[in-house]
């Protein structure tokens, strides 16, 4: 993959990463109860589809290491770091359950981290070959 596709696209990554998190936190509880007698959906599903958050953390994070390179807003980019750590911190929490947290809270993460490159995309980006990042 080309770094520089990379760095134009990065806020679609971003959309797409956060919007499919937020798929994956809300189908969640769905197909947990949906099978919720089945050993092997315990067994097997809850393995892969438990690492998913990793990945789109993982995925988060490049996008928006890439988008806070080429943002030319520092308030944008402030926003983006804050979100992803929060994010990161709702995840492991999540993970190793250190307080109770409601479920909708990496709901309203996410959500702000499509916003957030929404916004990147269409207002803080950098129109020519140098970045004017202030």
């Amino acid at each position: 993959m080309n770094i520089l596709h990379l760095r134009s696209n990065s806020d679609t990554l971003g959309i797409i990463a956060s919007s499919l998190c937020l798929a994956h936190c809300l189908a969640t509880p769905f197909l947990f109860l949906a099978h919720a007698g089945s050993s092997v959906f315990q067994d097997g599903y809850s393995v892969w589809w438990k690492s998913l958050d990793i990945i789109f953390l993982g995925l988060s994070f490049i996008a928006i290491y890439q988008s806070t390179k080429t943002t030319t807003n520092t308030r944008t980019k402030y926003a983006f770091w804050s979100t992803w750590l929060l994010l990161l911190f709702i995840i492991l929490n999540e993970k190793l359950s250190i307080l109770p947290l409601p479920e909708e809270v990496i709901y309203v993460v996410s959500i702000v981290l499509v916003g957030l490159h929404f916004y990147n995309k269409k207002y803080c980006r950098c129109k020519g070959e140098k970045c004017c990042i202030n």
